[in-house]
């Protein structure tokens, strides 16, 4: 299974998403878009992204009723998008809705994976706000067991619970980990995080990177540095 960096390009339109990825030339790198940028630019968005020659990780996070989950990935599976994703709080009956709609796509599927809990979510808000008791590291485990009951590919959650989840659900589970900071980075509204080296070590499969390389001074170099820290190339 191939790892990847993700950089989360949460710009809110298409002229400055667009401009961003120019830097790169000729890389290629595996992009988020979520729904800042979607909202502001529309289906398109995906389109162009995707003609340009990157991968996409849809991430709009879908949580309703079964039928409208269903709906609505059968339309977003026309986008072309490599990735969707949908709260693994919805059950495992939404869950399963959502697989039925991204397999009425002819050929193959973009992968389909369920969100935990935020990284921006602690135990102690979890418990207060949600009335969620049990520790954050089981309940993580169990969404993630239930994604795989449901058919998915794998989960969104922390570096912290990668390696439970792979342990619960088997190492081809795939664990994307958002919560990436560089050791001399600031943590902004991420509670649980982790630098691209530990998430290596802790068995995440993608790293999800927002802010440190879209708002550094060097975008092309602090890519590159994550890539590097993060696959040990």
């Amino acid at each position: 299974m191939a790892k990847d960096v993700i950089i989360a390009c949460d710009f809110d339109g298409a002229e400055k998403t667009l401009a961003f990825l120019d830097l790169f030339n000729d890389r290629k790198p595996f992009v988020k878009i979520g729904m800042e940028l979607f909202y502001s630019a529309g289906p398109d968005i995906v389109r162009k992204v995707k003609e340009r020659g990157h991968k996409v990780f849809l991430d709009l996070k879908l949580h309703d009723i079964p039928n409208t989950v269903r709906k609505s990935m059968a339309v977003l599976t026309n986008l072309g998008a490599d990735i969707l994703d949908l709260h693994a709080g919805g059950t495992i009956s939404m869950m399963k809705a959502g697989l039925e709609g991204v397999c009425q796509r002819v050929g193959a599927r973009p992968l389909l994976i369920a969100i935990t809990q935020l990284t921006s979510t602690d135990e102690e808000s979890m418990q207060r706000d949600l009335l969620i008791e049990r520790p954050i590291a089981d309940v993580v485990s169990h969404y993630a067991l239930n994604a795989k009951i449901a058919g998915l590919d794998g989960i969104v959650c922390s570096p912290l619970e990668a390696d439970k989840v792979h342990k619960t659900c088997g190492k081809d589970f795939l664990t994307i980990t958002p919560g990436i900071r560089f050791e001399d980075g600031e943590k902004g509204d991420q509670k649980r995080v982790m630098t691209p080296t530990a998430a290596r070590q802790a068995g995440s499969d993608y790293i999800v990177v927002g802010r440190p390389i879209t708002a550094a001074e060097d975008p092309v170099a602090a890519y590159l540095r994550c890539v590097k820290e993060f696959l040990g190339e």
